[in-house]
């Protein structure tokens, strides 16, 4: 129950930034009734590690997964923790509030920074050089606001680790999100691993895409026109349809599955449209009480939002399958698994995309361009992860050195066809957009375990479609009962770090993308 008036409150507030009931609401959670819930639950936790047959119970991994996590959680509460806690949540927030607040004018109209990108996509260069150069002027506009609130929360996040007895916020956050299956050594094998199997596919996709659009030279609002000079997709008009088609897709798959998004609907569990003041991103909240989620997005009708709204239905699926489990900590999964539900989803949906796309040529070259963004993501991924780890590692650097790393780390991970030249300070602090960064330090790595998984899922159902369906299913049934390796093998793919394993799939995926 407490969960899920926390949820609501905080719905509310990144449905509306501007409604001072729901932020008072929210922040009175924060600050009257979450650090009593905190002091309370470590007094449980002592107790449930205390109690007469706890070894008995731990035989059942599910219940050692669950003591694991306790253990976690004693090791890094401490009673001083609880206000700066309180400060942390409350500054988070400060972003969907600068972010929310983000509106330029486009061809005379005023427009959030989601409903300017679709212009991006226009085949007039001189149109999306002046759409690209107005939402970075906006973006740099608050640039010191926004280094000034990432310092702050460096700095708490800091002193969290340094109080409970960590050397930096890195390593207590990998305690507090109980990351079992994997070390910082293994993130950084990753990084190495995307560096050198995947940045020089996106050297190759830059250059074809330069000699495609006939340029001299690749500027970075260059990257979302079609290279073939095609009007952009819009595969619906508004979010009724979308959700309407979403639906369908998700009932060929499986009518269980569109019972759900049904279900949501029908609760009023979905606010989908982009609109001034509404905080940016997207996203599927949990709601442990009820067990039906609600999705927030941000759609503006184009392919990336499609993409969204598979991708968040995942999650809501995953929620509804694993309401029934006995704990609500078995249904909280770590993001690794949670990741794989959405990502998969994405993948698993293509074969029902006509749904959206009547013609041949519209379906593939979307099949094609996401395809192409599966492989093209995985840099930014970890760049992100990469930039926080130099981060946390270095909580005492300067506004400078901050930028310079940023600058270092994204070329690390970037083609190098793409001419900056012009747009050096934008460069400089494009990390400013991830929300991620924020409010959910160190939640960034998952998404390319994640994708790798569904990569692994979707190869699966090349060959066995209604198999590959049960074993994800299956996977995501099991929560957080078991450990991140054995969901990921019931959904039967390899939790593999590895630069062959990446190298397999990206060349399977480089090849699917050719066929079409």
């Amino acid at each position: 129950m407490l969960e899920e008036d926390a949820g609501w409150r905080y719905i509310h507030t990144s449905c509306d930034t501007t409604d001072l009931t729901a932020k008072s609401r929210y922040e009175y959670y924060i600050t009257a009734i979450a650090p009593h819930v905190a002091a309370v639950t470590d007094q449980l936790h002592q107790k449930v590690l205390g109690a007469e047959g706890v070894d008995l119970l731990r035989q059942e991994t599910q219940y050692d997964i669950f003591f694991r996590k306790i253990e976690n959680q004693l090791r890094c509460y401490r009673v001083e923790n609880i206000p700066i806690q309180a400060e942390i949540q409350l500054n988070t927030t400060q972003f969907g509030v600068i972010s929310g607040a983000m509106m330029v004018e486009i061809a005379g109209k005023t427009c959030t920074l989601q409903q300017a990108a679709p212009h991006l996509e226009s085949t007039d260069r001189v149109f999306r050089q002046e759409v690209y150069d107005k939402v970075c002027q906006r973006r740099l506009q608050d640039k010191d606001a926004l280094n000034a609130l990432y310092s702050k929360l460096i700095q708490q996040r800091h002193q969290l680790a340094i109080n409970a007895g960590f050397k930096n916020f890195r390593d207590y956050a990998f305690v507090s999100m109980n990351r079992f299956d994997y070390t910082p050594g293994d993130c950084f094998t990753f990084h190495v691993a995307i560096k050198e199997e995947i940045v020089p596919l996106l050297n190759e996709l830059a250059a074809d895409r330069k000699k495609q659009l006939g340029l001299a030279t690749l500027q970075p609002f260059d990257h979302a026109v079609d290279i073939a000079g095609r009007k952009p997709l819009r595969p619906f008009t508004d979010v009724g349809e979308l959700v309407a088609k979403t639906i369908t897709v998700f009932e060929r798959l499986d009518p269980f599955l569109g019972d759900c998004l049904r279900t949501m609907q029908e609760m009023g569990h979905l606010d989908l449209a982009s609109r001034k003041g509404k905080a940016p991103g997207g996203y599927n909240y949990p709601l442990d009480e009820s067990g039906v989620p609600f999705i927030f997005m941000n759609a503006v009708s184009t392919l990336s939002d499609l993409l969204t709204m598979f991708h968040e239905g995942g999650h809501a699926v995953h929620s509804f399958l694993v309401h029934g489990l006995t704990l609500n900590a078995f249904k909280h999964c770590p993001s690794e698994i949670a990741e794989l539900a959405s990502m998969s989803m994405e993948l698993l949906t293509m074969p029902h995309w006509d749904v959206f796309f009547t013609s041949q040529e519209a379906l593939n070259r979307a099949k094609k361009d996401h395809l192409i963004h599966v492989i093209s993501c995985l840099p930014w991924m970890a760049t992100i992860d990469a930039f926080q780890h130099w981060v946390y590692e270095h909580p005492g650097h300067t506004l400078a050195e901050r930028a310079d790393n940023w600058d270092r780390i994204f070329s690390n991970f970037s083609d190098s066809i793409t001419d900056w030249t012009g747009y050096e300070e934008v460069k400089r602090h494009l990390w400013q957009k991830q929300l991620h960064l924020f409010e959910v330090p160190f939640y960034y790595i998952e998404y390319a375990i994640a994708q790798l998984g569904a990569i692994g899922v979707w190869k699966h159902a090349q060959e066995n479609p209604k198999q590959a369906l049960d074993h994800y299913l299956n996977a995501l049934k099991l929560g957080h009962t078991a450990s991140m390796r054995t969901v990921y093998e019931t959904a039967g793919v390899a939790f593999d770090f590895s630069s062959a394993h990446i190298r397999s799939l990206a060349q399977f995926v480089r090849q699917a993308w050719a066929e079409l």
